[in-house]
């Protein structure tokens, strides 16, 4: 037997259990992975918490997207991959475990030089950000607003655009204003007045937006006059449609992007902090930290 996060009825981080399941194996075509780290994301607690949000997802459900770890079982010898290789990967809400079992073609190798938190917890949010970032293709001639621009999927986005050659400004906490403008953005506060705060470190005007925070940063948008085609959320709310702005989110993953991601993260090219690390076993604990938000960077889970 192993271990495995898993609920069986929707709710917040109470209704994780850690449960014993029978040891997976690994079939042709594919390999197990002994999991070392497993990254959260803000979709695995929309999914786990609103019934309505992905309406075709059944329960009981494993969590988690994302891993890192040791590969100790392959299918066959056509794969690729050998036991003992340390491999990134994905799943469909199975990463939080002992072991994962994937196809072949859903693993990267993990640079030497990359630790275990940040080898986990990049996957995910590394595809998202590229896909939004190249849903509103920016480049030298573009000032790009990104909200919510100190989480995963923000931070990479912002690295993402500032390499195209656009102006970047962020809405974030007060308390990662620092560190972002070692990175290069130029941070503003979210809430009330958020418009004139951007007006006023931009007075050139915005030309593209990428939401990772909600409906205030549409709105602000199009306040703004940002063109409707040049404006991506990846989160859902109500009005989205009537706004008529792009909702391009992650997807097309291959192990080739992934690979190309592990090493800028490596080399020190793209930076993602690691905001938390926790046992598997304080799962419910992890998410409430990721669900109370305004973190920079990463929450993780690290097994032995």
């Amino acid at each position: 037997m192993s271990r495995a996060v898993q609920y069986s009825r929707h709710g917040g981080p109470e209704v994780l259990e850690l449960v014993e399941v029978p040891e997976p194996h690994a079939g042709p075509g594919h390999v197990r992975v002994a999991v070392r780290s497993a990254g959260l994301n803000a979709f695995d607690y929309k999914v786990r918490s609103d019934p309505d949000y992905l309406p075709n997802h059944g329960l009981p459900s494993g969590q988690g997207n994302e891993f890192a770890g040791i590969v100790d079982e392959v299918g066959d010898d056509d794969t690729g991959v050998s036991v003992g290789d340390e491999v990134l990967g994905w799943t469909g809400f199975a990463a939080q475990a002992d072991y994962v079992v994937v196809p072949s073609t859903h693993v990267a190798a993990k640079p030497a030089t990359l630790d275990w938190p940040s080898a986990g917890g990049i996957g995910l949010v590394g595809n998202t950000a590229r896909r939004a970032t190249d849903a509103v293709a920016p480049g030298p001639d573009d000032t790009v607003l990104i909200g919510g621009v100190a989480g995963g999927v923000g931070l990479f986005s912002a690295q993402f655009a500032i390499r195209a050659g656009a102006i970047v400004i962020g809405t974030a906490s007060e308390a990662n204003h620092e560190f972002l403008r070692t990175l290069g953005v130029i941070p503003v506060t979210y809430g009330t007045g958020l418009v004139e705060r951007v007006r006023l470190v931009a007075p050139q005007g915005i030309t593209a937006v990428i939401d990772t925070a909600g409906q205030e940063t549409v709105e602000a948008a199009l306040a703004l006059g940002v063109a409707r085609e040049r404006i991506n959320t990846i989160v859902s709310f109500p009005g989205v449609k009537q706004y008529g702005v792009q909702t391009v989110g992650g997807g097309g993953k291959t192990a080739t992007e992934l690979t190309e991601l592990a090493e800028q993260v490596a080399s020190g090219e793209l930076v993602m902090p690691i905001a938390a690390s926790y046992p598997l076993t304080e799962v419910r604990e992890a998410y409430r930290r990721l669900e109370s938000r305004h973190l920079l960077g990463k929450v993780v889970l690290l097994l032995p």
